[in-house]
């Protein structure tokens, strides 16, 4: 590090000891509260508006419903994580299925060819959703990895419906998030979309063309 990093370093870290941060007023965040199933509606009308695409089940039956999904779309290869409970689930599931089961359980260093150019899905958990806004919370890691969500052209979420949160800030505090913050978070509305060329709005540019949400209705009630 050199001489002038670490003074500019070391005047940041003097003033941030001298000026704690102020305290913040989260009543307005505090007061928006939904019953569990505006929560879902509301979710699903967010993000169905950038072309999201939702495919429900319940917390039986979903890997079959996956699987259904899988092969009437007609894909070959489905990535994800196999040290998941959800992977296991899905493993089961897929037994004798047509389309492919590729675990994510090497560097991607090892099939990088074949994951930007064979992959078809991937398939991902995901730790909440957020009703005000519309989007699903994903914190990727090593059973998970961010890839799985990012390269292939379509991704496939898990979402239970019992873990969509009223707001963002809800949902940071019902996760702790903001006492530990996962290494890496994400939030994620619909497939990818810019609007960089000529200030048009395109979809698939860049990641994701479409995002399927596996929406498992477990929520209090609810026949399995």
């Amino acid at each position: 590090m050199s001489d002038a990093r670490a003074a500019i370093l070391a005047r940041l870290r003097a003033a941030g000891a001298d000026s704690p941060l102020p305290a913040l007023d989260t009543a307005v965040l505090e007061g928006r509260h939904w019953l569990a199933a505006e929560r879902v509606q509301r979710l699903r009308q967010g993000m169905a508006s950038v072309h999201t695409e939702f495919l429900e089940a319940g917390p039986d039956d979903w890997p079959a419903g996956l699987r259904a999904f899988c092969e009437r779309e007609g894909l070959r290869t489905l990535l994800y994580g196999p040290a998941t409970e959800a992977g296991r689930r899905l493993a089961e599931a897929m037994a004798g299925s047509p389309t492919a089961l590729r675990p994510y359980d090497a560097p991607v260093e090892t099939f990088k060819t074949e994951l930007f150019q064979s992959v078809d899905a991937g398939f991902t958990t995901t730790v909440g959703g957020v009703a005000e806004t519309g989007g699903l919370l994903l914190a990727p890691g090593p059973h998970e990895p961010r890839l799985l969500s990012l390269v292939p052209p379509l991704h496939l979420a898990l979402l239970r419906a019992s873990t969509i949160h009223d707001t963002l800030w809800s949902a940071i505090r019902a996760l702790g998030w903001g006492q530990a913050p996962p290494p890496n978070a994400l939030m994620i509305s619909g497939p990818s979309k810019t609007a960089d060329i000529e200030q048009t709005l395109a979809y698939g540019v860049h990641g994701p063309r479409r995002l399927v949400v596996v929406l498992v209705d477990d929520l209090p009630g609810t026949p399995a």
